[in-house]
């Protein structure tokens, strides 16, 4: 707040008791945010690039304008040859300059130190040549009454029914999964899932859904949980990357069984980076058993290499897909053939 002091005359000050008029204002700044995932698919494969040399991603949109990122494998130039460098691009043709702030950082990062560092990010101007990104569009004055002087937090709803969950609290359910039991709250499960509302509410409602108590079969505890802590919260937990692909695996078959798309999406998009030699035959056949198209082209694409394909022929996991899909090793076949 500034203060700008208004002289007045000796006589004005002595007959009058009362301080002067005040008057508030606010300068803003206009401005749009975004993120952009960028996957690198087959890093090691990127490395042969020599120094200097990008590999572009595709355009997309932040803030009205569209943007690229460039990736350099082996750094933009020889001082960071040792190096990845990323480099954010203004992809379109602009009368004047765009100012923006941008940061990149590992799409597993907080949400916090994320907006920490776009936050103490310096504004660039682009000329016409999970990154996130804000545009500042332009600065406008206006009156302090419709200024930020509330600073109103995130919306915390998730860490909210997250600790719901946590602390059993008005639990109304009981799950008897692998020899455990766990709490839930009927209306969340039924709202975030038609499977779960039909089984607690509808006509196919289990027989023991009236007692409180619900057994699930053919399901891992650790699994369950991670299935329920998604319907509350929208997010996964933690998991230990050697045991990623694996737990994946089983949350997309419990994704599917309680109609997650969303989930079973997530897990899909996660198996694609674990598709290699000794897990392609495996992948392939839950791809097909559950209906994940996006997957099953994954697996395809990489078993359209011929090294890659006779490296899987050679594994028993085919052994295992030829007694449960034919049609799928009737495909590898065609393929095997063609090269």
């Amino acid at each position: 707040e500034l203060r700008v002091p208004v002289p007045r005359s000796r006589s004005a000050m002595a007959s009058s008791g009362t301080s002067g008029n005040s008057s508030r204002s606010a300068i803003v700044a206009d401005t749009a945010s975004g993120h952009h995932f960028l996957t690198i698919h087959g890093y090691s494969c990127t490395k042969d690039l020599p120094t200097g040399e990008k590999i572009s991603s595709r355009r997309f949109k932040v803030g009205g304008h569209r943007w690229r990122i460039d990736y350099y494998p082996n750094g933009s130039g020889s001082a960071v040859a040792d190096y990845v460098s990323l480099s954010l691009i203004l992809d379109e043709d602009v009368a004047a300059g765009v100012k923006a702030k941008h940061c990149f950082c590992l799409s597993g990062e907080a949400e916090k130190i994320q907006a920490a560092r776009l936050t103490s990010a310096p504004v660039v101007t682009f000329s016409s040549r999970r990154c996130d990104i804000l545009v500042v569009h332009g600065y406008r004055a206006q009156d302090a009454a419709a200024a930020a002087f509330v600073s109103v937090p995130p919306c915390d709803l998730r860490g909210d029914l997250g600790m719901l969950l946590q602390t059993e609290k008005g639990a109304d359910v009981v799950f008897e999964v692998g020899g455990e039991t766990i709490a839930a709250h009927r209306c969340v499960l039924a709202a975030r899932s038609s499977v779960f509302a039909a089984e607690l509410f509808g006509p196919m409602k289990e027989g023991k859904a009236e007692s409180g108590i619900v057994r699930v079969e053919d399901m891992e505890a650790e699994v369950f949980k991670a299935l329920l802590r998604f319907v509350y919260t929208g997010s996964l937990p933690e998991m230990r990357k050697e045991e990623e692909d694996v737990t994946c695996q089983h949350l997309l078959v419990a994704a599917d069984r309680y109609g997650m798309d969303r989930l079973k999406l997530i897990c899909e998009e996660k198996l694609c980076e674990y598709i290699d030699v000794n897990t392609a035959a495996t992948i392939l056949l839950l791809s097909e058993q559950h209906h994940c198209e996006g997957l099953k082209k994954a697996c395809f694409d990489f078993l359209a290499s011929p090294a890659n394909l006779r490296a899987t022929v050679a594994t028993d996991g085919l052994q295992h897909l030829s007694v449960s899909c034919p049609s799928l090793m009737v495909k590898l076949m065609a393929m095997s053939l063609g090269h």
